[in-house]
Formats: C-alpha cells, structure tokens, sequence
C-alpha cells in the first residue's frame, strides 16, 4: 500500500494493562509481540466513522482506535524501508549499509533513532540519525 502524503508519524503507547479493546481481534497477538511503546509508527488510513486507523511499523500493519494515538510533528529523518549507509564506522570497522527497519522515538528529547537490516540480518546497534546517510 503507498504512503499517504504527506506521511503522519506517531506513538502508540498501549500496553496489556490497557486491555483488548484498543486493538482489533485480528492484530491483538501481532500487536503485543511488537511491544509498541516508544516505537514511532506512520498512520496510514481512518475508516469513515472514526472507529479504526491503520498503522504500519515496517512492514507489519495493525488495525488500532485512534484515542491512544499521539502524533509528532518532527518528523524522522528516516523511515522504513529507507536505504541508509553509516557516516563513520569504528577504526578497523567497515561501514553498515542496510534498510531501516524499526524506528524508536524519545519523547525527552523528540528525537529518533533507527534500527537497520543489513543483509537480510537486523544488527544489534541502535543509530542515531546523525550517524546515519541516505544511501
């Protein structure tokens, strides 16, 4: 499914404690192996009565209610799927190149920080968008 433009980013910080109710039937399980908080989500739809939205993270999309959903307006600098390249790697260290694959927000500072596949292999590093390029 292409991106709405322009592409609304936000957290969905549900957790079990709040209950089922907030997730549909058909993404619960999905939805709770994710562990959603303080991962940055992009909205995808809303029906048309405001019941349900869609939200993609990667390549996973869920169907949630729309009143825990909290957007930001500094917008990542990178998203899923982008290709993006480390700036500097360690003395002796090649490079990283990969897609970003999971994006993780903090609310102190508002800033992201990403996750990249590198073939077909999620590294263990977390990046700071400082310290990742587009590729």
């Amino acid at each position: 499914m292409p991106r709405p433009k322009p592409v609304v980013f936000g957290l969905y910080s549900w957790s079990p404690a709040y209950g089922f109710r907030y997730i549909h039937p058909a993404n619960r399980r999905s939805f709770e192996l994710l562990e959603p908080v303080g991962k940055l989500f992009e909205k995808i739809s809303e029906d048309e009565e405001g019941e349900w939205m869609t939200l993609r993270y990667d390549e996973q999309q869920f169907l949630v209610r729309p009143e825990l959903f909290k957007e930001i307006y500094h917008k990542p600098r990178f998203s899923f799927g982008d290709s993006v390249e480390e700036v500097t790697s360690l003395p002796g260290q090649y490079r990283h190149f990969g897609q970003v694959s999971d994006v993780f927000w903090d609310e102190a500072t508002d800033t992201a920080s990403f996750q990249i596949v590198e073939r077909k292999r999620k590294l263990p590093r977390i990046f700071k968008a400082t310290e990742l390029r587009a590729d």
